[in-house]
């Protein structure tokens, strides 16, 4: 070998080994408390050769990068940290959005215990005061998200918590038709603003790939509150007291949520700054504002959303309805409930771990829709009296349904880099619950015992959510490789001049990587 060569590859090794060391230097900084998040974000903007090519060739294969800790010592801290926050924040969030979700669906379980024939209303009455919930829960959402970040997350937590727990307290005195509607009104209102506000609050904490599994356990939750909520239902509708079981199913459930809301500002924290060294006074700026309105990844994503949430807002609150229309008794019904539930659950978190295993989020969704069109597809098949059959249908339909919202969730949240943005993001995208309106009125009485028609409706609903969630992943592929070519004719200083620059900001970014 020639001495010119030889001079070479001992350069080429040293500019590797520093190459190395710098990146763990930088690595070692985000757990070394003296270290500014601005100045480590700073850190971060630089480009030289190397990180131009590195740029380009993940615009150009829609490779979204990530935190990955890159020594033994920043694997525990960064372990160590997701467990100290999984431990304290994670659990308590995921229990107050499981009772959201019992206090939200629990007037299905009510319907299976005479619940409009106690008190003297229409069958319909149930269908109606569930599309109007959307009236006040849908177009809150923006602003009670709003409030969320100004008052401080885990304060608006507690106090839309408590006010939807004594509204769900008083259902259980409800006397005539409007009163439920009035009931239903004020609850879509205390809670229109929870997901996204906790979502958000949630994403503080986490890395882009470690997001999704956390996400999955609020659905988890929203999936089981319906199995567990049955099990609620069945030991309340057994009672022998001087009540309807429909209203002790309301004290209990109401009563739960109440002082889960009473602890919350007392257990989370305030954000990740009262916790580690880490800035958590983001506030919604006007900019925040135009910037989301007019972001073309949300109104892409929008309708896709609001398409496959049409499984979880419909089943959560009819399922109830749809068991016993397959034979099985009040009680039993409500009790039948449980395994497709947990099948739901258990899915939603195995999509999701392997989704930010893989840092991947349209492929898992797609074959989590495939899974709901199988279902479907099977409980419009099998005749009406293979009930057994159609039982087994609804576990598999159940199984997928949780999936594709969480994914969608996590898939915008990464691809919004902005909290304060991020929020109002989410807080928009949660106008999909305006697929409950049509869920509600798919599982109209009228369409009963089978409820085929309504299945057929939403198999032909889910196999058009496949087809935009894939025309969602190519949109973003073609806009990053449309990336691609314009910093592929950038010299690295035009590009840390684009990523220090506020002329475009956040995923508008030309360096900025869509996930896909």
């Amino acid at each position: 070998m020639s001495s010119t060569a030889s001079e070479f590859e001992k350069d080429t090794n040293e500019f590797h080994e520093h190459a190395v060391h710098s990146a763990k230097a930088l690595h070692m900084e985000t757990i070394d408390e003296a270290v500014a998040a601005e100045q480590l974000a700073k850190e971060m903007q630089f480009v030289d050769d190397t990180r131009a090519h590195e740029i380009q060739e993940q615009l150009q294969k829609s490779r979204q990068g990530g935190y990955v800790p890159v020594s033994p010592e920043e694997w525990k801290a960064h372990n160590s940290l997701n467990l100290k926050f999984d431990f304290m924040v994670v659990p308590f969030c995921t229990l107050i959005y499981l009772f959201c979700g019992l206090d939200r669906a629990n007037i299905g379980n009510a319907a299976t215990d005479n619940f409009t024939t106690n008190l003297g209303i229409p069958a319909d009455s149930i269908n109606t005061a569930t599309s109007l919930f959307i009236a006040t829960y849908v177009p809150f959402m923006p602003f009670t998200t709003y409030i969320g970040r100004r008052m401080g997350q885990p304060l608006f937590l507690s106090i839309a918590g408590f006010c939807w727990g004594v509204l769900t307290l008083c259902q259980a005195f409800i006397k005539t038709e409007g009163q439920l509607i009035a009931l239903r009104l004020l609850i879509g209102a205390f809670e229109s603003g929870f997901f996204a506000t906790a979502s958000s609050y949630i994403s503080l904490f986490y890395p882009r790939f470690n997001l999704a599994f956390r996400i999955s356990l609020f659905f988890f939750a929203y999936a089981v509150s319906g199995g567990f909520g049955g099990l609620i239902a069945y030991g309340a509708f057994n009672i022998n007291g001087s009540l309807w079981g429909w209203q002790y199913l309301f004290l209990i459930e109401g009563g739960i949520t109440i002082l889960l809301a009473l602890v919350t500002p007392f257990w989370l924290p305030a954000g990740p700054d009262s916790a580690e060294n880490l800035s958590g006074s983001y506030k919604v700026s006007k900019r925040d504002i135009f910037e989301s309105l007019k972001d073309f990844k949300l109104w892409i994503m929008l309708p896709c959303g609001m398409l496959t949430t049409m499984g979880p807002t419909g089943f959560t609150t009819f399922l109830p309805i749809v068991v016993k229309g397959l034979g099985y008794s009040g009680a039993t019904a409500n009790l039948m409930t449980v395994p497709p539930y947990v099948a739901g659950g258990c899915l939603v978190l195995l999509f999701c771990w392997s989704s930010d295993r893989f840092h991947e989020r349209c492929t898992h969704i797609l074959v989590g829709l495939t899974i709901v069109i199988i279902g479907l597809a099977l409980t419009v098949a099998l005749p009406e009296e293979n009930v057994h059959s159609r039982y087994g249908a609804l576990i598999i339909l159940l199984a997928g349904t949780f999936i594709a919202t969480p994914l969608n969730t996590t898939w915008l949240a990464g691809n919004t880099p902005e909290p304060g943005k991020r929020a109002l993001i989410l807080a928009l995208n949660s106008w999909g619950n305006l697929a409950q309106v049509f869920s509600s009125e798919l599982f109209q009485s009228k369409y009963g015992p089978s409820y085929s028609y309504s299945m057929k409706v939403l198999l032909g609903l889910m196999i058009l959510a496949f087809f935009g969630y894939a025309s969602v992943a190519i949109t973003l592929r073609f806009v990053n490789r449309s990336r691609a070519k314009k910093v592929a004719a950038m010299t690295p200083q035009e590009l840390e001049e684009e990523n220090m620059s506020d002329k475009r900001v956040g995923d508008r970014k030309l360096t900025f990587v869509y996930g896909t």
